[in-house]
């Protein structure tokens, strides 16, 4: 299943969950940090960095540039990475499915 992210904003918005977007200032803040948008797209940045550091290393050992030992750790770092960000679709889903009342 393809789920539209403009489809569960919308959705949403629609039982009253979302600051409007045009005004950011007073999205709300975690303990007075950043945003959850903010965490979730600095989560999404290590991600994609963990997994460009796997595919890097793998390389390296096909040309005999690297060690045994680094290549597997940085492929099990993109691999713990690669199930929490599936672990976090998941849930989103499920969510989205509850909000609207529907299953797949």
């Amino acid at each position: 299943m393809v789920v539209n992210v403009s489809d569960v904003l919308s959705v949403y918005k629609k039982t009253g969950g979302v600051i409007d977007q045009a005004d950011a200032s007073s999205t709300p803040t975690a303990g007075g940090g950043s945003s959850f948008g903010d965490m979730v797209k600095s989560f999404g940045g290590d991600v994609v960095s963990s997994l460009h550091q796997g595919e890097k290393a793998a390389t390296s050992a096909v040309s005999g540039k690297a060690d045994l030992a680094s290549v597997v750790t940085a492929i099990d770092n993109a691999e713990v990475m690669l199930t929490e960000i599936t672990t976090i679709r998941d849930k989103a889903i499920s969510a989205y499915q509850t909000i609207t009342g529907s299953a797949i």
